[in-house]
């Protein structure tokens, strides 16, 4: 079997039209939400050194089931199939979750199911959950109502959806590396406005943090009558 590290050069190579924010959007499939393409090689870890520390302060605790919704290449999922009781793994590309399939078997994690499918139908695609945890992507979605409804759908009672956005901030005042990153500037989303569309859905505002550099996260909770 190949290392994780032998892996990723090969998928990062053949995914490397997927960089974020590219001005001609490439050729995506049917699903994908815009402006959340998983970046080349080495400035996602620069940006996300500590995805357990982020996790953490969004809410993640011991012996939850867990879903990692738009999932990408596991660089959350691992730290969370550390902490879970289980985590299901949702994304609408096939090749990213066989990167995460990687990521997570050289972790040692055997308590992951990956599942390829369409974020609005979350709550068929996983077990119900304590916590939904969705980074990088929320900007993108185009019903985000929906998502969010469909997203308490799929969480027990008292449970926890967390949002990581990127603060709204233009892109050129966002660099990693010593390049502008992130989504184009019109797409993103004060957390007030993550806020105002996530309430009404069947959640209630929980709380805010800071995700230093450029990140916030907004944590909702289910209503149960």
């Amino acid at each position: 079997m190949i290392s994780l590290s032998e892996y990723l050069c090969w998928a990062r190579d053949s995914l490397a039209d997927r960089e974020v924010c590219d001005d001609a959007m490439p050729d995506h499939l049917i699903g994908f939400f815009q402006g959340t393409e998983m970046p080349t090689a080495g400035w996602w870890e620069a940006l996300w050194p500590d995805p357990a520390g982020v996790l953490t302060a969004v809410g993640l605790r011991s012996g939850m089931d867990v879903i990692d919704l738009c999932s990408g290449d596991g660089w959350f999922t691992l730290q969370i199939a550390k902490v879970a009781r289980h985590v299901s793994a949702i994304d609408i590309d096939s090749n990213l979750l066989e990167i995460a399939k990687h990521r997570l078997a050289e972790g040692g994690a055997k308590n992951c199911k990956f599942v390829a499918g369409d974020a609005y139908d979350v709550a068929k695609l996983a077990r119900p959950a304590n916590f939904v945890f969705m980074a990088n992507a929320f900007h993108g979605v185009p019903d985000r109502v929906r998502l969010a409804k469909a997203v308490k759908d799929a969480l027990k009672e008292k449970g926890q959806f967390a949002v990581v956005n990127w603060h709204k901030r233009p892109r050129d005042e966002t660099p990693i590396l010593g390049e502008p990153r992130g989504p184009k500037t019109e797409l993103r989303m004060a957390p007030e406005e993550t806020i105002k569309t996530v309430e009404g859905s069947g959640l209630k505002f929980s709380k805010t943090v800071e995700i230093p550099p450029y990140h916030y996260g907004v944590v909702f909770e289910r209503l149960d009558a």
